[in-house]
């Protein structure tokens, strides 16, 4: 913050994705950064908790060194419980603009005085911010990636051949996942930084349903189980000899996502523009995870390989069809299945050794399905590297 917004005085986070990276903890809380240049660390925290402080007692490490004066963690019923302790003025004030809502703000305002940034006509985001410094994962962070991509690969290369079966339905098929993975040590939830997104595993299809569109911002489609659902399963539909299988899931183990897509072609040879398609995106795939290096910029990388691309090649590329494509290759991954960076235009900051991202080039084949992969790379100076196995051809069961 003193780099990027110096002006700052107090941050405050409301999301409990965020709590639990500064915290150790995920409670019904906020937490207060405050800048203090006569601290060592330069700052000092409040954290107020309304459920369950007991719990956050026991599960925050930051708060149990007695050595440390400069952190707190409080039980509180309102904002009022907090005002004594962290004092009425908060300075410029800079909050999670994604996640803040405007009744929030409004009751903040009721305890507390602040003022805004320069040049801002409301509290300043900082959303930018903490989702860059979440970009670069530790030691601690990648060993959980690591784990959760070895579990994602067992799942979709050898557990999800063995349950597919002729007539079965798309939702018995999810059910039947959802059990794999829970065996495997999934944690349960898959969380997402984008509204909107309530997959709480991922999204499948049997043939053309992997092209019914969606307003999940991703390459692929759901039909899911109707208009309230559409990021379900459909159970109407069932496998037939000739259906390609889309299944595209994400991983999740302490609170660390990997995030893979595999295809599968059930009961015989897949059609050669299919095969064609999806050795395209294996061949982009392979590219692009050679070029995952530090100082690498991720909108050139996006420009370098979709600009000389054939009308051909285009055609239907990322998206179910030619009116709803997404503008990315890859994204990256961590607590949020949508992290910093993204691998697009516009984001021009190099990548850092020990990012991690998920690359997935995928196209559309119409009146058949989706082709393509999606694997999860770590940062690394010789190039990415895979921890969920890799680019796959076509499984055929």
């Amino acid at each position: 913050m003193n780099s990027r917004c110096p002006d700052w005085d107090t941050a405050i986070f409301i999301d409990s994705v965020n709590q639990y990276y500064f915290t150790g903890t995920m409670q019904d809380g906020i937490l207060f950064i405050r800048k203090d240049e006569g601290s060592k660390r330069g700052s000092r925290l409040l954290y107020g908790v309304r459920r369950s402080f007991a719990r956050a007692n026991i599960e925050a490490p930051l708060f149990q060194d007695p050595g440390e004066e400069s952190e707190e963690l409080l039980g509180m019923a309102s904002y009022r419980d907090l005002e004594g302790r962290i004092g009425r003025d908060l300075g410029r004030l800079y909050i999670e603009g994604g996640a803040m809502p405007a009744a929030g703000l409004e009751r903040l305002g009721k305890y507390f005085s602040f003022s805004s940034p320069a040049g801002r006509d409301g509290p300043g985001f900082l959303d930018t911010v903490i989702r860059g410094v979440r970009s670069v994962k530790s030691e601690a962070e990648i060993s959980l990636i690591r784990g959760s991509g070895e579990a994602h690969r067992i799942l979709l290369e050898e557990r999800v051949p063995a349950l597919l079966r002729e007539g079965m339905s798309e939702a018995e098929f999810l059910g039947e996942l959802a059990a794999e993975m829970y065996r495997l040590g999934y944690q349960g939830i898959t969380r997402f930084h984008q509204t909107h997104a309530e997959m709480y595993f991922g999204q499948i299809g049997f043939g053309t349903n992997s092209l019914y569109p969606s307003l999940f911002d991703g390459p692929g489609g759901a039909k899911g189980d109707g208009p309230a659902s559409p990021l379900s399963a459909d159970a109407e539909r069932r496998l037939k000899k000739g259906d390609p299988v889309f299944v595209d899931v994400g991983f999740g183990i302490k609170g660390y996502h990997s995030d893979k897509t595999q295809v599968y072609y059930f009961g015989c040879e897949p059609p050669a523009e299919f095969k064609k398609a999806h050795r395209f995106c294996l061949d982009m795939q392979k590219r692009l995870a050679e070029q995952l290096v530090p100082g690498a910029i991720p909108s050139k990388l996006y420009l370098d390989r979709v600009s000389n691309l054939s009308g051909e090649e285009l055609d239907c590329f990322m998206g179910v069809d030619n009116s709803h494509k997404v503008k990315f290759l890859g994204h990256g991954v961590g607590l949020n299945i949508d992290e910093l960076p993204v691998i697009a235009k516009g984001f021009d900051e190099p990548l850092e050794e020990n990012m991690v991202l998920a690359l997935e080039p995928k196209k559309g084949v119409p009146g058949i399905g989706l082709a393509g992969v999606e694997d999860t790379y770590i940062v690394k100076p010789g190039g990415g590297l895979c921890v969920t196995g890799g680019g796959r051809e076509i499984i055929l069961v």
